[in-house]
């Protein structure tokens, strides 16, 4: 049976480089690797990807390849058999050096919990306390899992190692296959009796109260870690971490915009027209804005220093007033006499004025 050509085996073209070539082969070597693919072919397709990225991977072979093709490989006796040491060794190169000891002390899975925020609260920070379900280790076996005054003994299949080993010689060199202990499950002990309260587990769920200090400035989606506060470790590993997870109700009167707040004041026509000092509420109080004489509506007025903590240095953004001129509509008669005699006086038909008021209120809504 013809051998397919290398580079049709890693899915290149003969231009790939070594990067690309290297990236290949570990994408297949974890597929086709026998301890993860358990296909009937899986084993075939492994020594065929690894002999394949033996040639490729080495610049005089893959030269010699692609001049004279599998005639090099035969010429050679088969330039990438005798570098295989065994799938044990390509498998602890791929998966960090070493596949991981079950039974060796692991960190325990981090917690989510999902905090609501009011508006303000957002804003200045506070101190909250909340309470979420987690596994804590069991006060009655100290995490054991087995009853208090019976013994925990050590797995005599895989002698306390959690792993059971399979070794074969093959052609292609000494093959070590590492499982987790069918007997223990990894554990590397066996309990004679489980403890009443957990059942052998070592953890129970309960409620835990945790104090949160969340800081001002703080906005939608933000994320705060309580270090420690996760699911316990496994074989006396340390505790996971907890994220705590920002989400701020909007308000019906301000709108916040990164470090900045904004707002939106209704002001009358005569206030616009002849100027006015008014109040503004502002997250903190109400302080006092200077309406120039000929405002127009959509006007921005800034406050400075109203707006939201920065959270990663001091001061704060500004607060943006937005004014709106409104038009009244229900008018006195006397009302009515006075506006047409403005009118008459400033010589501007309502038909222009009204152009230019709402030309420059489009343009401050987009920003122009």
């Amino acid at each position: 049976m013809s051998k397919r050509d290398y580079y049709d085996v890693l899915g290149l073209d003969r231009s790939s480089s070594e990067d690309e070539i290297k990236k290949a082969y570990r994408k297949l070597a974890r597929k086709y690797h026998p301890d993860v693919n358990k296909a009937d072919d899986a084993e075939d397709k492994f020594k065929e990807v690894k002999e394949a990225y033996d040639v490729l991977s080495d610049a005089e072979k893959r030269t010699m390849y692609d001049q004279y093709g599998h005639a090099a490989t035969d010429q050679q006796g088969g330039f990438g058999a005798q570098d295989f040491g065994g799938f044990g060794d390509i498998f602890d190169m791929f998966f960090g050096g070493g596949r991981r000891n079950p039974n060796a002390p692991q960190q325990g899975s981090d917690l989510q919990y999902t905090l609501p925020l009011e508006f303000k609260e957002a804003i200045f920070g506070l101190e909250k306390e909340i309470e979420i379900p987690k596994d804590l280790e069991c006060d009655l076996c100290h995490g054991s899992g087995a009853q208090p005054g019976t013994e925990v003994d050590t797995c005599q299949t895989c002698r306390g190692s959690g792993q059971q080993e399979q070794v074969a010689n093959t052609p292609f060199g000494r093959v070590v296959n590492r499982r987790t202990c069918s007997s223990c499950g990894g554990k590397g002990t066996l309990i004679k009796v489980k403890c009443s309260e957990c059942r052998g587990i070592g953890t129970v769920r309960k409620r835990r109260k945790i104090h949160l200090s969340i800081p001002a400035g703080v906005d939608e989606g933000a994320q705060l870690r309580v270090p420690g506060e996760g699911e316990p470790g496994v074989n006396g590993g340390p505790p996971g971490d907890l994220y705590v997870v920002m989400r701020v109700k909007q308000d019906d009167f301000f709108e916040r915009d990164g470090n900045h707040i904004y707002c939106e004041i209704p002001i009358s026509f005569a206030q616009a027209a002849l100027g006015d000092e008014i109040e503004v509420p502002t997250v903190d109080e109400r302080v006092k804005l200077k309406i120039p004489a000929g405002t127009q509506t959509g006007t921005l007025f800034r406050i400075r220093g109203k707006g939201v903590p920065y959270l990663r240095r001091s001061g704060r953004g500004d607060q943006l007033v937005r004014v709106a001129v409104v038009t009244p509509t229900k008018l006195t008669e006397k009302q009515k006499e006075l506006l047409r005699e403005f009118g008459e006086i400033s010589g501007l038909k309502a038909s222009e004025e009204e152009s230019s008021i709402f030309g420059k209120m489009k343009r401050a809504f987009r920003g122009d």
